[in-house]
């Protein structure tokens, strides 16, 4: 059984307005999304009665590293007291990043109809592009090794893993889960709750 573990999504950036794959990119918040990081935080304090019980863990991306460090001064706890683990970057769209689905369609017509068709398992154009699957695949083990109760900051394809690993959905239905940059997810005794 794994220990309880609080994901939060980073909060919202411009690109997230725009609904542009971001992927890799690595776009910073805008006003809302430092408001969200916060707003998490306040509610973490409410939650978690000793922090120092808990390992601190964000994927390196600015945007995870600043959602991180509002939420732990929402929390009254020094900004720079957590550690990063590469494992929880988001999806590498590959030729993708930082295009629309509609700016995509417009330049290769059909190019994006086979994610239509398959999100799980669809890998976009470019080397080092991935699918949700081979996602799953590079978090697993991070999870897998967590010993302790934990605070993650990290991304919506991430969270979508997750729901794939710990609740078993179905490959269609974990592709499009909602992954709110407003509400904390709780792992707790083999489940997912968001709060």
């Amino acid at each position: 059984m794994s220990p309880l573990v609080y994901i939060v999504r980073h909060g919202q950036t411009d690109w997230n307005v725009e609904e542009r794959l971001q992927g890799q990119a690595d776009i910073d918040l805008n006003a809302q999304g430092r408001g969200e990081a916060t707003g998490n935080g306040l509610k973490l304090a409410e939650l978690i009665a000793d922090p120092q019980s808990f390992d601190f863990v964000a994927s390196p991306m600015i945007r995870t590293r600043h959602t991180m460090e509002l939420v732990r001064l929402a929390m009254g706890l020094p900004n720079n007291g957590y550690r990063t683990d590469p494992r929880l970057m988001e999806m590498n769209f590959g030729d993708w990043q930082g295009y629309t689905i509609a700016e995509l369609e417009a330049r290769h017509p059909g190019s994006t109809k086979g994610r239509v068709l398959d999100k799980w398992d669809f890998r976009p154009p470019g080397d080092a592009a991935e699918s949700y699957q081979m996602l799953l695949d590079r978090v697993r083990p991070f999870f897998a090794e967590l010993d302790r109760p934990t605070v993650c900051v990290t991304h919506g394809g991430v969270i979508r893993a997750l729901f794939r690993l710990v609740e078993k959905v179905s490959k269609a239905k974990a592709g499009s889960v909602d992954t709110p940059q407003d509400r904390i997810l709780r792992w707790r005794d083999g489940r997912l709750e968001w709060l």
